[in-house]
């Protein structure tokens, strides 16, 4: 049976809520942390690494934990419920200032980003995980993919747009309590979206692996699981690309552009281009193999960045067509690598007899989350070298390296990421093969 489209939106809320977090670490935690808290970009970035990959070692926890989860709702939907409250409460707590000293600042943006990301965790990989079992037909993964990350750029380009507006407002010139009362908005929002997530979705697809196996065994499959084991990588070189040029935009137009007034909406014509990507991704799905799909248009990102390093500073019409270009060619990039996490547990399930999606989907936020790690790391690493200072005038060694982190240095790890795309081997043929074969074994346990 086909997904409806209400089940479609209802899924696809839930990332709406998502991006009133993720997208604001995304664009303005780093520069928040330089220009607003008072740490310098070197322990920022040292600070991001080290939380994150902390808390990239939960997703594997939160996965086993999820996977072994039994309740009349399912194994995954609850925790939509539970972990609201802990959510809401981390990020008001990370845009939190306390008067402390420099050290004790320090101390407490470590302990309150922790703090964050394991409640993002523990909220976002189960919602991760319904993605494998609200369906097992890949074209409606596909299409149910696409709406989640149609809703995620969608409420992205709004976050994008209105918190600058939204500090400012309940600000009313004191922009640390403005940044409080943001996410203290964001978090009601939010609650609401998870609500309607676990209202408006059902749990289909169940493992019919007679008894549940360690969590050693679950790890063992995931490293024999090719497929897996490429995307894996390929989502962590693409994160790099993505954090990259999504936290050092603010920079760009603050310092080198000098068009601060622009940040909201420069962020915001990316993400609308990032969801219009996402939407059109199973129109494309239709005429391209997925892996094929992903060279192509990783390509075109490579190519794209390498032409805006040669961008001047006054042509701010060309930015903003570049950054549209470049937008539309990564949105597909997010529904396409899910669906084809979702392939992967499908493949292993049909390989080993066994399923432990959520062990999949967390794995795979672990090299996300990693990848997000280095890049923090690289933004802090080479602004300190370049001599960035906050809320000065640049001078041109550190503007260049702003510029560098803008478009070079993400267009190498997009051209890797076109070189690691080339060993997927799970295609369309072999996935028809694969979901056959399950259905047989279902059909045959039901007598």
């Amino acid at each position: 049976m086909r997904l409806q489209v209400k089940e479609k939106v209802g899924y696809a809320l839930g990332d709406v809520a998502s991006n009133f977090y993720w997208r604001v670490f995304d664009v303005f935690l780093f520069i928040f942390y330089t220009d607003v808290f008072g740490l310098a970009p070197a322990a920022v970035g040292t600070m991001m690494l080290v939380t994150r990959i902390i808390d990239a070692f939960s997703d594997p926890v939160m996965g086993a934990l999820a996977d072994r989860t039994q309740t009349r709702f399912g194994k995954f939907r609850p925790y939509l419920l539970w972990g609201i409250l802990p959510l809401a409460t981390a990020g008001v707590l990370t845009f939190t200032i306390p008067d402390f000293s420099e050290g004790g600042k320090l101390i407490w943006a470590y302990a309150t980003y922790i703090f964050m990301m394991l409640a993002y965790t523990f909220i976002n990989v189960p919602y991760g995980a319904m993605l494998g079992v609200i369906t097992s037909d890949t074209q409606d993964r596909t299409s149910l993919s696409s709406f989640r990350f149609i809703g995620a750029f969608s409420s992205g380009t709004l976050v994008a747009y209105m918190t600058p507006k939204l500090v400012e407002y309940f600000g009313a010139g004191n922009e640390a309590l403005g940044w409080q009362y943001t996410m203290g908005l964001y978090g009601v929002v939010a609650a609401l979206l998870f609500v309607g997530t676990f209202s408006m979705c059902k749990e289909r697809v169940v493992s019919h692996q007679s008894a549940p196996v360690s969590v050693r065994q679950d790890l063992t499959d995931l490293f024999h699981n090719k497929p897996w084991l490429v995307l894996f990588s390929l989502a962590l070189i693409i994160m790099l690309t993505i954090t990259i040029r999504g936290s050092v935009g603010t920079f760009y137009f603050k310092y080198y552009a000098e068009r601060e007034d622009l940040i909201g909406t420069f962020s915001a014509v990316y993400l609308i281009c990032l969801a219009i990507g996402a939407a059109i991704t199973p129109i494309l799905t239709r005429f391209f193999d997925k892996r094929r799909l992903l060279i192509i248009l990783m390509s075109l990102v490579t190519a794209l960045s390498f032409v805006f390093y040669f961008v001047p500073r006054e042509s701010i019409a060309l930015m903003f067509v570049i950054q549209g270009a470049i937008g539309l060619c990564l949105g597909p990039k997010s529904p396409l690598v899910f669906s084809m996490y979702a392939d992967t547990a499908d493949y292993a399930e049909w390989k080993t007899g066994r399923r432990a999606t959520a062990m999949v989907f967390a794995a795979a936020a672990f090299s996300q989350k990693l990848g997000g790690a280095i890049a923090a790391a690289t933004i802090g690493g080479v602004l300190s070298y370049m001599g960035y200072v906050a809320n000065a005038v640049q001078s041109n060694t550190s503007n260049h390296g702003i510029v560098l982190l803008m478009t070079i240095i993400p267009g190498f790890f997009a051209l890797v990421s076109v070189w690691f795309a080339r060993f997927y081997s799970l295609d369309a043929d072999q996935l028809a093969h694969v979901q056959s074969e399950l259905n047989e074994r279902k059909a045959s346990e039901a007598f």
